[in-house]
């Protein structure tokens, strides 16, 4: 299972109008943090393949998602369930935490 890249023109698709639960991480290239999730989101995808579906936004090339969800910060992890933002984190998180993060959404 692949981290699918969303973009301003296939986000609504795929997150808003999804029926499953969705994790959108917001990052960029040159963001140092982000390149310290995204390896881990990228392990997870395969843990919770079937019961998450991992996805990663670049707010320089999508800005006005980013805007629409106020990222003011990256990286931002957010899940949505049913196309609704329903929890949230920011910055760099170990992957314990980002496990117990989805674990307590999911369950």
């Amino acid at each position: 299972m692949k981290v699918k890249v969303l973009n301003s023109s296939n986000f609504k698709q795929e997150v808003l109008d999804a029926n499953e639960t969705v994790l959108v991480d917001f990052y960029a290239d040159w963001c140092g943090p982000c390149r310290l999730v995204a390896p881990v989101i990228e392990d997870l995808a395969e843990k919770y393949a079937g019961k998450v579906k991992m996805c990663k936004l670049n707010v320089d090339d999508s800005g006005d998602v980013a805007m629409k969800y106020g990222i003011q910060s990256i990286p931002t992890v957010l899940l949505f369930k049913n196309g609704q933002q329903v929890d949230g984190f920011l910055g760099a998180q170990p992957r314990p935490s980002i496990e117990r993060f989805i674990d307590k959404n999911i369950n």
